[in-house]
């Protein structure tokens, strides 16, 4: 019987197959574009938080039993905290990347001024 081939630490500690010493330099393009993206997933959250809200504003709970209501209650806030948070953390990370991007260009320009 053979034995399976024995994986090295080198290949198993490689993330997705690149190797760890070869690291991909941010750029205002990529920075610009990672925003674009995350303001608009922050966007399409924003109104998901809006949709469940409203519906579940249209859509009071018809219990009398306290314990139903209070755990209703507790579900509904829980699903609606969910959504903002979701759309707060991607609306911050468009934020952040637009705020890079903006300090590369910068950083670029001074470099490009002490040249000439």
């Amino acid at each position: 019987m053979e034995k399976p081939p024995v994986l090295s630490s080198d290949s198993a500690s490689s993330d997705a197959g690149l190797d760890n010493d070869k690291k991909i330099a941010p750029t205002p393009l990529r920075c610009f574009t990672g925003a674009l993206m995350a303001s608009v997933f922050s966007l399409l959250g924003y109104r998901l938080t809006l949709a469940i809200a409203t519906s579940f504003a249209n859509k009071p709970i018809t219990s009398t039993n306290p314990a139903v209501v209070n755990i209703s209650a507790a579900v509904r806030t829980l699903v609606t905290g969910m959504a903002a948070l979701a759309t707060g953390i991607f609306g911050i990370a468009a934020l952040g990347l637009a705020a890079l991007g903006v300090q590369l260009l910068v950083k670029r320009f001074q470099a490009t001024d002490k040249d000439l």
